[in-house]
């Protein structure tokens, strides 16, 4: 496909450059910068998290780990 594009001076002395060092014609030069561009995808930073972790001591008296209902009241504020 036939189109124009814009682009500057010294980076259009470049891609000739590089079409003349590679035996390609600008447009395949071009077609190549784009298509690496297009397909190169940003790597993205692992997505670590760090867990805090305690050595869970005792808990408060009253509060029983077997009741899930015991300790809904408790955490509504109603025991």
């Amino acid at each position: 496909m036939r189109t124009t594009i814009t682009i500057a001076d010294d980076l259009l002395a470049q891609v000739k450059q590089r079409a003349a060092t590679t035996g390609k014609t600008v447009s395949e030069t071009i077609e190549d910068a784009v298509r690496e561009s297009l397909l190169r995808r940003p790597r993205l930073p692992d997505a670590r998290v760090e867990l805090l972790t305690w050595d869970g001591g005792k808990p408060l008296p009253g509060v029983n780990f077997d009741d899930n209902a015991s300790l809904l009241e408790l955490m509504d504020g109603a025991g």
